[in-house]
């Protein structure tokens, strides 16, 4: 835990900023005047607040952003689940996170946007905490498919939750075998991924005891049978895919426009699944115009 935290403080940048929130210690950025509308960032997986850091500051221009390391990944502290702490890495822990950040940020309502998992998430709290939501911006949201619907068997939890040395070693050798072709199949034009930016991609998700961290979260994923729950939703949407989207498929953006009530279906070009990065410009418009519709 020492190392970690010296790690935090060696890596931490001049807009880095550090809160303890439901277990864990939440590595945070903040943009704007602090006043509303308010826009909350969630990255996707493998990912970091790093994701957005082409929008953030063009988004701060009339809202108040805030983008934060999920638990398991950047510099977000990464405990180990226990009877003496309540840092808990469920789908649903995650959704009641950034509810309870928001609180200790000041924020009574906010726009969710989020990217690949981070968009599972903003859905699953517009369905948790509706009266906190005041719109949600899923782009290449995984809802049909992938984090959303992938779960571990109840019957083989206890013994893989005996066997973590074992398969926290195994996923932490998989990850680092596979991390960039991974992350590089996120792009339309490879080309526009850096070395660089790779590079603090990994360190990012690299980060301590990483792999017990993501382990945890591994273990706790589950069906959450999001296609069942979306007529109930009645929180403003815009559906954001890019065009070449070959991780989230453009279908399924289009079948999430056309199920969730009410929702507008915004098709990046020239992009795949991180049109945050790829097209930031063009995002951040769509982003904007959604938010001063609904403020």
């Amino acid at each position: 835990m020492e190392s970690f935290e010296r790690e935090q403080q060696l890596r931490a940048d001049a807009e880095s900023r550090f809160i303890d929130c439901n277990g864990f210690n939440v590595h945070y950025k903040m943009f704007g005047n602090g006043e509303a509308p308010y826009v909350v960032l969630l990255h996707g997986s493998f990912l970091s607040i790093r994701s957005w850091l082409d929008i953030m500051c063009p988004l701060a221009e009339g809202a108040t952003v805030v983008a934060f390391d999920r638990p398991a990944f950047g510099l977000t502290s990464r405990p180990v689940p226990s009877k003496r702490n309540e840092a808990r890495y469920s789908p649903e822990a995650q959704s009641d996170l950034v509810a309870s950040l928001m609180t200790k940020l000041g924020m009574d309502r906010a726009v969710l946007v989020g990217n690949s998992t981070g968009g599972t998430l903003a859905l699953l709290t517009a369905l948790r905490h509706p009266a906190r939501v005041q719109g949600v911006v899923l782009v290449g949201a995984m809802i049909y498919s992938g984090y959303a619907t992938s779960e571990v068997p109840s019957f083989m939890k206890p013994v893989m939750k005996a066997m973590t040395p074992v398969f926290s070693r195994l996923m932490k050798f998989v990850i680092t075998k596979l991390y960039d072709r991974n992350i590089r199949g996120f792009w339309h034009v490879k080309e526009r991924l850096s070395e660089q930016t790779l590079a603090a991609f990994r360190q990012d998700l690299m980060t301590g005891d990483w792999s017990r961290g993501f382990w945890e979260l591994f273990l706790e994923t589950h069906h959450l049978h999001l296609d069942r729950r979306l007529k109930s939703i009645s929180t403003p949407s815009l559906v954001v895919t890019g065009e070449h989207d070959l991780t989230v498929k453009v279908e399924e953006s289009v079948r999430l426009a056309k199920e969730l009530p009410g929702a507008e279906l915004k098709v990046i070009p020239d992009c795949a699944h991180l049109p945050q990065e790829e097209q930031p410009e063009a995002f951040v418009r769509v982003v904007q115009e959604f938010v001063r519709r609904i403020s």
